[in-house]
């Protein structure tokens, strides 16, 4: 090897070697794949001092991986494949190089409904939940201690519909997660407009249906996704552009993530910052964040939207620093970042900007030093 020839590739491992050092987390992105687009699952570096976010790179070649979990030890990812077949969909698992952000493939099963969209993992790590879309199911999967999927534990198929015929015509489950103490599992349906609640059997990775326990929510409203609040949880509606405080199974507040109806609109990610002040749905059609802020009595107030370069934003997330916000514009064919104002709960575009083809999905991982 020449002398020229060798201190280019030092000064390359070196450059790439520092710029992993001065981040703090690793992103890990989920995306819809195509022939001429995505192959899967990309990671990134991210600096929660600076703001800045790294060159994605292909760490999983993997169809459709819209929707990542990471398992609560911070070594294993697991991934949703939103495909159909006979024996539905599948979901995957991932052991993570936290030190490099590679990735190496586990296994794989099927989860028993078409168009697995959501998955979460129990607080336990012993087992991981996935919402069907397509098929309108919750599946549950053992995890082994080595990250691998075990075995299917659980799959319990919804029944109902709702008074949107287009959207509506049966079941459509679209976020699965648990509760902080892994007893009671939660399901958001969009086809029958409940969040559906389950007891969740530790022991064996059974759900128990409780019917008088669902939530309940406005016929037509599509529920979506839902966060946890204190003592209540957050559900936005897709198909009435809404969101949804929900106390003791109860609809508490119903508010509009709009100032005015803008055609085509519907929601997708609804989350709460970390410190617990403020709730975030995304718009796709107005191509925005609503900003809501919590009050003392969990009722929101409207804050306001989040603006820029956004172009259907299907997902979004806070890095746990909460100083930024990264958004995926699913037909923008980017992830933006956002600088966090702590005390109104809104948002500047900062023009740190990659290009990855249809991404779906955010996660932070720490790295490893």
């Amino acid at each position: 090897m020449s002398l020229s020839r060798a201190v280019v590739i030092t000064a390359a491992l070196l450059s790439t070697a520092a710029c992993v050092s001065a981040a703090d987390y690793w992103v890990y992105l989920g995306t819809y794949t195509s022939k001429d687009g995505s192959k899967g699952i990309y990671r990134a570096t991210f600096d929660s001092t600076t703001g800045k976010l790294g060159d994605p790179e292909l760490v999983a070649e993997l169809t459709n991986p819209t929707f990542l979990a990471i398992h609560p030890n911070g070594k294993f990812l697991y991934a949703v494949g939103e495909t159909g077949g006979k024996d539905g969909g599948g979901v995957f698992a991932f052991r993570m190089d936290r030190k490099t952000g590679l990735l190496t493939r586990l296994n794989e099963l099927t989860t028993g409904g078409a168009g697995p969209c959501h998955i979460s993992v129990h607080p336990s790590g012993n087992f991981a939940i996935v919402a069907n879309y397509g098929g309108g199911s919750t599946a549950v999967f053992r995890l082994d201690s080595d990250g691998k999927l075990v075995e299917r534990t659980d799959f319990v198929q919804h029944k109902g519909s709702g008074p949107n015929k287009g959207r509506q015509e049966g079941p459509h489950a679209h976020w699965a997660g648990f509760s902080s103490d892994g007893k009671t599992a939660y399901v958001v349906d969009l086809g029958i407009d409940k969040v559906k609640v389950f007891g969740f059997q530790v022991d064996n990775g059974k759900l128990v249906e409780n019917p008088d326990a669902d939530f309940v929510l406005p016929p037509g409203s599509g529920p979506r996704h839902m966060a946890h609040g204190r003592g209540c949880a957050y559900v936005c509606g897709e198909l009435d552009s809404t969101v949804n405080v929900v106390e003791n199974g109860k609809v508490i507040q119903t508010l509009s993530t709009l100032k005015e109806p803008v055609k085509g609109n519907s929601t997708a990610e609804c989350i709460l910052s970390p410190d617990g002040k403020f709730v975030y749905v995304s718009n796709r059609g107005h191509n925005s964040i609503a900003v809501f802020q919590v009050g003392e009595d969990k009722k929101l107030t409207a804050v306001g939207h989040i603006t820029g370069d956004i172009k259907i934003p299907r997902n979004f997330n806070i890095d746990p620093s909460g100083k930024w916000m990264l958004i995926a514009s699913q037909d923008g064919n980017k992830v933006g970042v956002w600088e966090m104002d702590p005390k109104t709960g809104l948002a500047k575009q900062t023009g740190n900007t990659i290009l990855v083809s249809r991404p779906v999905c955010i996660k932070f991982v720490p790295i490893e030093k």
